[in-house]
């Protein structure tokens, strides 16, 4: 599917304000309420625009601890893959997971209440993930800053 810059101003400010209503939406991006609407509509249908959530503050949520652990496997098979994916997928601290090129085959985005919390990440999931070689977690100091906006 092609974008239009309107389509583009309308995902901009989708991606800042999930909550704008159609009207506000519509002005903003100077269209017809229904023409703005039925754009809303394609983009969701087309999957460009997946879903609306509410972003929660890690730390007024008791997580102020992030760490990124760098994860190589025992094996490249897609068995290997495929088994410590659907594993950590389960792993309710992980926030992200990424298959990488380079030194790891993976990392991983974990949130945690503290270190002595990610001690316990780490020993009842973490250790007992499949295929896993080598692990190596690094500890964010502080966020500079953070976006789910991608650029349009």
């Amino acid at each position: 599917m092609e974008l239009d810059e309107t389509d583009r101003r309308i995902l901009r400010v989708l991606q800042r304000e999930g909550r704008i209503s159609n009207a506000d939406l519509s002005e903003r991006v100077n269209l017809s309420p229904s023409a703005c609407h039925r754009r809303v509509q394609r983009l969701e249908a087309e999957g460009i625009l997946r879903g609306y959530v509410g972003l929660l503050d890690a730390r007024k949520m008791g997580f102020p601890t992030t760490v990124f652990v760098e994860i190589t496997l025992q094996a490249q098979a897609d068995d290997v893959l495929d088994a410590f994916e659907k594993a950590v997928a389960r792993v309710p601290d992980v926030l992200e997971c990424h298959l990488m090129a380079g030194t790891a085959d993976y990392i991983l985005k974990v949130v945690a209440e503290g270190t002595e919390d990610f001690a316990r990440i780490h020993r009842q999931y973490l250790t007992r993930l499949p295929g896993v070689a080598q692990m190596q977690s690094s500890f964010a100091l502080r966020t500079v800053f953070k976006t789910t906006a991608l650029p349009v």
